[in-house]
């Protein structure tokens, strides 16, 4: 079983409703969900879509052909129609779209009528698409209806009543009038959870200790802004919107350096008023964690689309040479696990560490039995006890490992000195070149060899020794991993996804992979094939050939595969 649903309309109709409520439901029914938005930059209008596939199997990306198209605006047929599979069929209103199709795949069902009728308000009409949806399939209710209650628990008896009987009015017309839908399924037995990348990298954050989190709103990294501030009081996290990126750093910096876990995030406008922070704390050696979510550029570019054409310019961001750590998670599994990584390595090293997403990442939902909480990492490097025992104390004092004791201020006798100038063990203000030369040793020559110890070499998935190598990173994961899976059969074929992106580890018997492989790709969600240019200028292999996206819209697995394939040819 394998199907995929799309809702489609303007902005303001409850598409996300619709495709989130859905979504919950598919999951703990027990399946396998991955959801992805397709969204314009305005509050009505204009054309979405929320695109879900479920699957007794494990899924980890869209596919190009649907099942059920929920059309609530005549858009949504023109465009996606053609998209149907051969038994596949439309959800419509023709009082919504003002038309009446006489086609057989075509289900005309009265969501306003039924939610005025069944529940007293058109506003419950999005309830009675859910109900029709899930009637359509031939599933049981019975979840969709404790999900209901569960949702509306807080507005009382008569909200909840309204939207049972609504949904259970959709789902009995559509049941009873799809005759000619032939959809086959059934619960499976584990609840699933379901959650975004944003989530995930909010969720890592806070079980890494996070304790203070700014950040001016931009997306698609506001999610993880909402999701950490929902959880303020379990947590005791002090969550502050900054009136500017500039603030936002500033703050994250100085709480990091009173003594907290310490995070902001951002996207790639933001980010440029970030860069002098992103320097400040390099020089300072204070612990930072940045979420950069990426999105089409420059300037404003694409507010609501996905690119991953950040890269290099996270890399390099910032004035003077330093040592910093990106990672760019491929799922949502991967970015709970890397903020915490991110957290460990951040304090650990007195570093910043930035985590790159984007929008496609940061929107879609993956579906997960649970995540292993015994593998989360949580060492406190701060000196605290012994602070007030030691006989003196220098901020920036020369150690072997480039690591000075990282002191809390207010917590000692010892006064703790930092400047944003070159300074002396101590922390004050210097000129001489002596000084000088020691410490961009301390920071960067001492360090980066300890970190790049730590950091994980890429995921070789497929065969061990293959011929074709599709070499990606971040959120071309899971897309990526499905077309290995469909060409496996035909094909001597692995992809190479890297997660942990610079410094590159100190072993590199990866490299003998792409030398021994007849044929390898690139593929990246940008124009220039960035990660490749660093792949080069790191070891100096150069992948030859390259498969680009750079309209704001992710891959399908149908796509990427029908590119790949026009190389596989070639052999």
């Amino acid at each position: 079983m394998d199907y995929s649903i799309k809702i489609g309309g303007e902005a303001g109709q409850g598409i996300q409703t619709i495709g989130e409520t859905l979504s919950r439901i598919f999951a703990r029914a027990g399946y396998y969900v991955f959801t992805h938005q397709d969204y314009e930059s305005r509050i009505r209008g204009g054309h979405n879509f929320y695109q879900i596939r479920i699957s007794n199997n494990p899924v980890t990306a869209s596919k190009s052909v649907i099942d059920i198209l929920v059309a609530l605006d005549n858009e949504s047929i023109t465009q996606h129609e053609r998209e149907l599979k051969p038994n596949g069929h439309v959800l419509y209103d023709s009082s919504f779209l003002r038309q009446k199709f006489e086609k057989s795949n075509f289900l005309d069902i009265p969501l306003s009528e039924l939610a005025v009728t069944y529940g007293g308000s058109k506003i419950m009409a999005n309830t009675v698409a859910v109900g029709a949806v899930i009637g359509m399939l031939g599933m049981s209710p019975e979840i969709m209806y404790e999900l209901i209650k569960k949702t509306f628990k807080k507005k009382g008896y008569d909200v909840i009543s309204a939207n049972l009987k609504t949904a259970e009015a959709g789902y009995k017309f559509a049941k009873e009038r799809c005759l000619t839908c032939s959809f086959v399924i059934s619960g499976l037995e584990t609840s699933k959870m379901l959650i975004t990348g944003n989530e995930a990298i909010g969720a890592g954050a806070i079980a890494s200790g996070l304790n203070f989190y700014s950040a001016y709103p931009m997306t698609p990294s506001t999610g993880i802004f909402n999701f950490i501030a929902e959880n303020v009081k379990d947590f005791s996290i002090v969550v502050e919107q900054a009136e500017d990126e500039i603030a936002a750093i500033n703050m994250a910096i100085g709480a990091s350096f009173a003594g907290v876990r310490a995070m902001t995030g951002t996207s790639g406008g933001g980010f440029a008023l970030m860069v002098e922070g992103v320097s400040l704390a390099a020089m300072t050696e204070t612990p930072l964690v940045i979420a950069l979510a990426q999105r089409p550029g420059p300037a404003t570019g694409l507010p609501t689309r996905t690119e991953q054409a950040d890269l290099l310019y996270a890399l390099f961001a910032g004035h003077g040479e330093f040592p910093k750590v990106i990672f760019a998670p491929g799922s949502p599994e991967e970015a709970f696990y890397l903020t915490n990584k991110a957290f460990d390595l951040a304090e650990k090293y007195q570093i910043t560490v930035i985590i790159l997403t984007d929008q496609y990442l940061a929107d879609s939902q993956w579906s997960y039995k649970d995540f292993d909480l015994t593998s989360l990492k949580y060492t406190d490097y701060r000196i605290r006890e012994e602070f007030q025992k030691l006989k003196e104390y220098k901020r920036h004092t020369f150690t072997e490992t480039g690591i000075s004791p990282l002191g809390i201020p207010g917590r000692s006798s010892h006064l703790v000195v930092t400047d944003s100038d070159e300074h002396d063990e101590e922390g004050h203000i210097i000129e001489d070149a002596e000084t000088r030369i020691k410490m961009v040793e301390k920071r960067l020559f001492r360090k980066m060899p300890l970190i790049r110890k730590e950091i994980a070499p890429p995921q070789l998935y497929g065969i061990q020794s293959p011929d074709i190598v599709i070499v990606c990173w971040g959120s071309m994961y899971g897309i990526v991993k499905e077309v290995v899976d469909e060409l496996s059969d035909s094909f001597k074929i692995a992809m190479l996804h890297f997660s942990e992106i610079y410094p590159f580890p100190e072993q590199q018997n990866w490299i003998n992979v792409l030398k021994n492989a007849k044929l390898s790709i690139g593929i990246e969600q940008n124009a220039t094939s960035q990660f490749a240019r660093l792949v080069r200028m790191e070891t100096g292999f150069s992948i030859q050939n390259h498969i680009n996206r750079f309209d704001g819209r992710p891959f399908t697995v149908d796509e990427l595969k029908e590119k790949v394939h026009a190389y596989l040819r070639r052999l």
